[in-house]
């Protein structure tokens, strides 16, 4: 069994199959998806049959099998020749030349079967990091399945172990394949039906309902994992994950991923990736090769009614500011501890999960505009996101050092030409930290604006790296009312 996680005195299952037994460079593509986001039509009362909906979504559920390639058993040969020696030494056993052992020789052992979807007519298929991979490494081998009866080798293009996605492509043209619905528009109680391949019994379909949306901090995909889960009642079982969930129409809303389980068997607790959420990775995966995710550089949590007391709150909803992170948007911008996000671009938080999913869904260099609650008062800011890559904090392209090793920068904005007193008419590259170790710190000033660079005007820190050469920089700055020319050096 692939994952499993105590939770809520329940077992969580990812709904990958084990069997009995034993990324590569990214070119920009946009995949040809179809997608049809109008609201499920709920007016149709009592169907006695979806069998037309379903015949043609069908042929686009597909297996998915993967497979280890490991060196022949090397430990049976050492145990064999201990044995020959230990003969040939006390029982007189005649010595005789060894064959040489081909320790090159290969052997395809598999390792587990899933399932996916095909989202493009040109082959590119959706399925669960989870099925893709064996101990936490990718798999030697996948194939893919098609309910046809054609199996086709398939290379993963990218994987997210955060989200539990995974993109995959076959060389195939005029494949089935599904229209992605707007998960977003799901409510409780809307009919739906899963479709994978449990147990190795071959594609099948299961009905049931929405149970719930927005299940997070289930803890199925770990402390660092972004969980948005659709629940659901349909019967899914081990073989599932990486299946389709449709909705009454045949269109794609989520990939199965997971059950809660005490036996490991059904027992109506079912989720699944939202699609919305899905798309934006495999879009991601396939046109970049990487999932990039932006960052305001804040520890956040839940409120909880201690806290509301305590903070003279009205509400529980919104996420509590308990760290803010030095040199980072959130610190840029005048974020403090003790602060409450209450709203995001307009759209209010209700949880501090909440609001990490939606600017992990945010990509970098994106400004975003938070509301929050600052010893009882409302206040607003804008703030440009910085980037979290690998799990790892990173300073976004125009957030980070370019060039200027030690230097960190950003774009102007109102809060920063407030804070630090800068005209509406003057415009660059805001200096707002100079490391100890920066070889500029004698020159280089927080708060000092970088206008020109080289004679050009700089307003983005993909163009000032442009500008920058090796040797001799001519920089013309701004600072606290006055301009005036730097010269700094590049090795």
């Amino acid at each position: 069994m692939k994952r499993i996680l105590i939770i809520f005195s329940f077992v969580g299952i990812c709904l990958w199959l084990p069997l009995l037994g034993e990324g590569e460079d990214q070119t920009s593509i946009t995949p040809q998806l179809r997608v049809d986001e109008t609201p499920l039509d709920r007016s149709t009362q009592g169907r006695s049959s979806y069998a037309d909906v379903l015949e043609s979504a069908i042929p686009a559920v597909i297996s998915v099998s993967t497979a280890k390639i490991i060196n022949v058993s090397d430990v049976r040969l050492r145990r064999r020749h201990l044995l020959e020696d230990f003969l040939r030494h006390y029982y007189g056993l005649p010595d005789e030349e060894r064959p040489p052992s081909n320790r090159s020789q290969k052997r395809k052992v598999p390792s587990g079967m899933g399932s996916g979807v095909i989202v493009t007519p040109d082959g590119y298929i959706l399925t669960n990091y989870h099925v893709i991979t064996i101990e936490g490494k990718q798999a030697d081998e996948v194939t893919v399945i098609l309910k046809d009866g054609r199996d086709f080798e398939a290379k993963v293009v990218g994987a997210d172990s955060k989200t539990d996605v995974a993109v995959l492509k076959i060389d195939a043209q005029d494949l089935p394949y599904v229209t992605l619905a707007d998960s977003n528009k799901l409510r409780v109680g809307d009919v739906i039906f899963a479709v994978g391949n449990p147990l190795r019994v071959g594609i099948t379909v299961t009905g049931g309902i929405i149970s719930a949306t927005q299940k997070t901090n289930l803890g199925i995909l770990g402390i660092e994992g972004y969980e948005n889960f659709i629940q659901v009642d349909a019967p899914i079982n081990l073989g599932n994950s990486g299946g389709a969930l449709l909705d009454a129409q045949g269109r794609l809303i989520g990939i199965n991923t997971a059950i809660l389980s005490r036996s490991g068997g059904n027992i109506g607790i079912g989720f699944a990736i939202p699609i919305n959420l899905a798309k934006r990775i495999m879009v991601s995966l396939i046109e970049t090769g990487t999932v990039k995710r932006g960052l305001l550089g804040v520890r956040i949590k839940s409120l909880d009614e201690d806290l509301v007391a305590a903070f003279g709150l009205s509400t529980t909803k919104g996420a509590l500011i308990h760290e803010v992170q030095k040199g980072l948007p959130a610190d840029i911008a005048g974020l403090r501890h003790g602060d409450v996000i209450i709203s995001l671009d307009d759209q209010p938080v209700d949880s501090a999960e909440e609001l990490r999913l939606s600017i992990s869904q945010m990509p970098p260099q994106e400004q975003v505009k938070i509301g929050f609650i600052r010893n009882g008062e409302e206040k607003t800011v804008t703030i440009t996101l910085a980037a979290l890559e690998n799990g790892n904090v990173t300073l976004a392209e125009e957030n980070r050092t370019s060039g200027l090793q030690g230097v960190t920068l950003t774009p102007l904005n109102p809060e920063l030409r407030r804070r630090y007193g800068i005209e509406d008419g003057i415009n660059g590259l805001l200096i707002t930290d100079v490391a100890h170790y920066a070889p500029y710190r004698e020159v280089l000033r927080v708060g000092m604006v970088i206008t020109e660079v080289n004679g050009e005007a700089v307003e983005t820190l993909s163009y000032l790296g442009k500008q920058l050469k090796s040797g001799y920089n001519r920089l013309y700055v701004w600072m606290q009312g006055n301009y005036a020319f730097i010269a700094i050096q590049i090795p």
